[in-house]
């Protein structure tokens, strides 16, 4: 199944919708702005002075984290060019994300953002695309960025093996100890047409759900509401990557150069006296549904879905959660494309 087809956070505003409930992803976002604002004044060091920076957000969903990233680009670009007599250069800003997100909710989301930076010539164009295909011209891109969104794959993967057994057996996402076809194709895949689309020294962003080396948490059918056949046959598009697997990946391309790498563990949150453990599970269920309730409704069906994210994941979320403080991994990812020299 074609991801591209029928993926995409949930729409509009509402208490459901990803725009309510993505507050950890904005989070990361903000904590990833030093970085953010690092690179682009490294990048500045390239290209300086300039007339025009072309900048992508590829994952843009319905908003928030995409503010805070083109704020922090216009912001350090200006500070940048506060100390010489050069002129700012214009803006252009490409949001990309697949067919089926809420493009009308995202640039309701940027209103606030336009009124702050009126005076600037400053240009935001939003399309649909898959970043698995090539978006722009070659040598187009100065910057692109991508925040919480290239750990989605391209594809649902198989989910049996030649002999028809299940390969990702007992988890709905690709696990350590799952294929390994899923592990390294998905990111060579997306760094093979972004090479294409920037230009030589530009820089690349990125912000990923990752894991440490250990395997990431299975959901069990022992609950009894999912068969397991269903279960062992739902096998979200998602890869949570650590960094010796994010590491090698840019190795092998050849194209870029990494510049900086870090984890950082964001507090999920954990036991807390007086409170009710599963208040924060429901909070938690709402986000995951607003993100993967598009994949999974395909197999699972409304009445089951109700079921997984309504009742039974605040319970399981909930009841980890009591039991020991829990961070997220994040893995920020800044990369210079270069040219490699022929021997």
């Amino acid at each position: 199944m074609e991801v591209k087809e029928v993926l995409f956070m949930s729409k509009g505003d509402g208490e459901q919708s990803y725009a309510h409930t993505s507050t950890y992803t904005q989070k990361i976002a903000s904590v990833a702005k030093p970085a953010m604002a690092s690179t682009v004044d490294s990048l500045l060091e390239a290209f300086f002075p300039c007339k025009l920076l072309n900048v992508a957000d590829l994952g843009c969903a319905l908003g928030p984290s995409t503010v805070t990233f083109m704020s922090t680009v216009i912001e350090s670009v200006q500070e940048k060019f506060s100390r010489s007599k050069c002129p700012l250069p214009e803006f252009q800003f490409y949001l990309k994300d697949l067919p089926g997100n809420d493009f009308n909710t995202l640039f309701k989301s940027l209103s606030n953002f336009s009124q702050s930076y009126e005076s600037l010539s400053c240009f935001i164009v939003g399309a649909p695309g898959s970043f698995y295909e090539r978006l722009f011209p070659r040598n187009y891109l100065h910057l692109a960025h991508s925040c919480y969104s290239v750990h989605w794959l391209s594809q649902v993967p198989d989910p049996t093996s030649e002999d028809g057994f299940p390969l990702n057996k007992g988890r709905i996402y690709i696990s350590n100890s799952g294929p390994s076809f899923a592990k390294e194709a998905y990111l060579a895949q997306f760094f093979k047409f972004r090479r294409e689309e920037m230009v030589d020294n530009g820089r690349l962003v990125l912000v990923l759900n990752g894991r440490k080396d250990e395997d990431v948490a299975s959901i069990d059918s022992h609950y009894g509401f999912i068969e397991e056949e269903k279960l062992d046959t739902l096998n979200a598009p998602y890869n949570m990557a650590s960094l010796e697997e994010v590491r090698g990946i840019v190795d092998e391309e050849g194209f870029f150069q990494i510049k900086h790498m870090e984890m950082i563990k964001v507090n999920v949150g954990g036991p807390t006296p007086n409170k009710d453990p599963h208040s924060r599970g429901r909070k938690m269920a709402k986000h995951a549904r607003s993100f993967t309730g598009s994949i999974s409704s395909h197999h699972l069906g409304e009445e089951t879905m109700d079921k997984l994210y309504g009742e039974k994941l605040p319970i399981i979320i909930g009841d980890d959660l009591a039991k020991e403080r829990r961070k997220g991994v994040s893995i920020i990812v800044v990369l210079k494309k270069y040219v490699p020299r022929l021997k």
